[in-house]
C-alpha cells in the first residue's frame, strides 16, 4: 500500500519566517508551495471577519503603541478564560485597518520579527482573493482551510459568525464547492450550521488534547464530552455524517509518556479512517520549544536554546508514519520537503 502523502497547510501563512497571518506571511507560503493556508476569523464591531488567531490582538498588533485607543484595554472572559488587552468586537474595521501586524512570539522567531509593523491587518476577504490570484499565477489549485474562532462568544455578544462568513464565502465565490474550501473550528455546533447554509466545503472537528468545547459546556455544563472522549473510537462513531473528518493535537498522535517520551503513532488515525473520517494534525514545527522532551537538542541554553531547531524530523516520522490526511506547519518549505520527501 501507497504511502500516504498528506497535504501540507500554511498554519497562519508561514509564520516561521514573517509574522502570523500577514500578507507577507500568506505570500510566501504560497510561493513556496504549500496545498492550502490556514487563516483564523473573528469579527469586528461592524461585523467584519478578519484574519486574527486570537480576538485579543495586544500581541501580534500594535495597538498597545496607540494612545487613541488606551481606553479600549480592558478584561474579559472569552471561553472561560479571563484575558485582558484589546478586542477585536471593540474596534470597527476601519479603525484595525490602521494597525500593523507583529511577531507573536519574538523571543523564539527574532528573525520574523525584523517584519514587525511593515504590514496592515487582512480581512477574510484579503486571503481568500490572494489565494485565488496565487492559484491563477501557479496554474494549480490552492485551497484555504478556515477556521472560525469562539463562535459561541461572538453569538453571545450579538456578533454571531456564521452569516458573516456565509456571506464573504459567497461574495468572493468561496461557496460553491468549485474552490478548495474546508471549514474547521473547536465547535461543532457552528460547523452543522455552516453546512445547513448550503456551504459546499470538508468540514473538520479540531481536538485538543485536553479539556471541553465551549460550545457543549455553554450548552451541557458538567455533562458535556470532554475532546478526548470524542477521539475515541465512541467518540469518532458519533462523529460519523456530522462532519467529514477531524484535526487533532500532535500530542494525540504521539502519544507522549510521562517522561515526555514518544509511543506513537497512536491508533487515532486508523480508528478515524475506519470510520470514514478524515484527519489532520497541528502544529508541526522545529523549534525546541514545541517538540515533545525526547526531539529536543542541546546546545544554547535559555532562550537562545528554545529557538534552535530540534531533531524534529525524528518527531515528524511519527506523524507522518500515522497516516494523517494533512498537516499544519509553521514553515512550509520543511514541511514540503518532509513530507512530500
Amino acid at each position: 500500500m501507497p504511502r500516504r502523502r498528506p497535504l501540507v497547510i500554511g498554519h497562519r501563512g508561514a509564520p516561521g519566517y514573517r509574522p502570523e497571518h500577514s500578507r507577507s506571511s500568506y505570500d510566501l507560503a504560497l510561493e513556496l508551495g504549500v496545498d492550502a493556508v490556514e487563516p483564523d476569523v473573528v469579527a469586528t464591531r461592524d461585523g467584519v471577519l478578519v484574519v486574527r488567531h486570537e480576538n485579543e490582538i495586544s500581541g501580534t498588533t500594535n495597538v498597545a503603541d496607540r494612545p487613541e485607543f488606551a481606553d479600549r484595554r480592558t478584561t474579559k472572559t472569552v471561553d472561560g478564560v479571563k484575558l485582558t488587552g484589546w478586542f477585536t468586537e471593540d474596534f470597527t474595521w476601519e479603525e484595525l485597518s490602521t494597525l500593523t501586524t507583529r511577531e507573536r512570539i519574538p523571543a523564539i522567531r527574532a528573525a520574523s520579527a525584523t517584519f514587525d509593523d511593515a504590514q496592515p491587518m487582512l480581512r477574510l476577504t484579503d486571503v481568500l482573493e490572494l489565494v485565488r490570484s496565487a492559484s491563477l499565477a501557479q496554474g494549480r489549485e490552492i485551497g484555504v482551510v478556515l477556521e472560525v474562532k469562539h463562535a459561541t462568544y461572538f453569538a453571545g455578544i450579538g456578533l454571531d459568525l456564521v452569516p458573516l462568513v456565509v456571506a464573504d464565502l459567497r461574495a468572493a465565490g468561496w461557496a460553491s464547492g468549485e474552490l478548495s474550501l474546508v471549514i474547521e473550528s473547536f465547535e461543532s455546533t457552528v460547523l452543522h450550521r455552516l453546512r445547513e447554509q448550503g456551504v459546499a466545503a470538508t468540514y473538520i472537528y479540531l481536538l485538543e488534547s485536553r479539556g471541553k468545547p465551549f460550545d457543549l459546556v455553554a450548552a451541557h455544563g458538567d455533562d458535556a464530552p470532554t475532546y478526548a472522549a470524542t477521539a475515541r473510537p465512541g467518540g469518532l462513531d458519533r462523529l460519523v455524517g456530522e462532519v467529514d473528518g477531524i484535526s487533532v493535537d500532535k500530542r494525540m498522535i504521539l502519544a507522549p509518556d510521562r517522561l515526555g517520551r514518544a509511543t506513537g503513532p497512536s491508533p487515532i488515525v486508523a480508528d478515524a479512517h475506519a470510520r470514514g473520517l478524515q484527519v489532520y494534525t497541528w502544529t508541526c514545527r522545529p523549534e525546541n520549544a514545541f517538540l515533545t522532551p525526547e526531539f529536543r537538542t542541546s546546545g544554547l541554553g535559555g532562550r537562545a536554546g528554545k529557538a534552535a531547531f530540534g531533531d524534529y524530523e525524528a518527531e515528524w516520522d511519527i506523524v507522518r508514519r500515522s497516516g494523517v490526511d494533512g498537516v499544519f506547519v509553521d514553515h512550509p518549505d520543511l514541511g514540503l520537503a518532509f513530507f512530500r520527501g
